[in-house]
């Protein structure tokens, strides 16, 4: 299938590593360019060598902290200064610490709302106008199956990313007539470093060994491992691609049925 992307340019925030790097990498392939966005430079610029390499695409490399609250306009202005245009964009940062909801104070709180939910406020907001610009404009964000079935000991994550579903949805439906299309993909447990960070301190608390954490929580699946990071961005590219062009205000799960429920 051509997904027509061919030239068109993304902004993929947190993609250094992990689902964000595979997403860019994946539109890359695909022809499209592709601006990618991490905290730390150095691993953000030895990701784009590695999707030049791979790919042969145009690829823009921003560092700088989507928590900070005039980063993401400053991205948007950059992409459009060195492409002249917009047309995908993907809402991805790390994700909040894990614990039980009373080792957590209202700073932390606050931190969690800045990263995983007013991060991607501030981005679409900052990316509509050049979005209205565009004749096939797509927005991504990337939340986690938790919204549907909380996962335990991660109550700020279980929490936060809800309000994202909320906006995404809200969005669809207040922007759809404008012809720009938002989703959200819910993955589950998938081979990232944040997952690996994640069984770390689980590991800690159990006295097993993070080998045995991980091995425990891949047979939860169905199919009896976790995701891996280019299976959650075949679903993402395919969402933000023209070829799904009447595919808005979705919440797909790429969880390998782990979320239980019928709806």
């Amino acid at each position: 299938m051509d997904l027509k992307l061919k030239d068109k340019v993304a902004l993929i925030t947190g993609s250094s590593k992990g689902l964000g790097y595979a997403t860019a990498l994946k539109l890359a392939e695909e022809g499209a360019r592709v601006a990618i966005n991490s905290r730390n430079p150095e691993a953000l610029q030895t990701a784009a060598n590695q999707i030049r390499q791979q790919t042969g695409a145009e690829v823009l490399a921003l560092p700088g902290d989507v928590t900070q609250p005039d980063l993401p306009a400053h991205l948007v202005e950059q992409v459009l200064g060195h492409f002249g245009r917009l047309d995908l964009l993907v809402c991805n940062a790390g994700g909040p610490p894990s614990g039980e909801f009373e080792s957590f104070t209202d700073e932390q709180w606050h931190q969690a709302v800045e990263l995983s939910f007013l991060s991607q406020v501030r981005l679409i907001r900052a990316a509509l106008p050049a979005l209205r610009q565009s004749e096939c404009a797509s927005v991504l964000t990337i939340t986690s199956y938790s919204v549907k079935q909380p996962i335990p000991n991660l109550v700020l994550s279980n929490s936060v990313r809800a309000a994202t579903v909320g906006l995404t949805k809200s969005l669809a439906l207040e922007l759809g007539s404008e012809g720009i299309r938002f989703n959200s993909i819910l993955p589950a447990w998938t081979e990232t470093q944040r997952v690996y960070d994640l069984m770390n301190a689980r590991a800690a608390s159990t006295g097993r060994s993070v080998e045995e954490e991980i091995a425990l929580q891949a047979v939860s699946s169905p199919m009896g491992r976790m995701a891996t990071p280019e299976e959650f961005a075949n679903a993402a590219v395919f969402l933000l691609s023209p070829a799904a062009s009447y595919i808005t205000g979705v919440m797909l799960s790429v969880d390998g049925g782990m979320y239980k429920g019928t709806l």
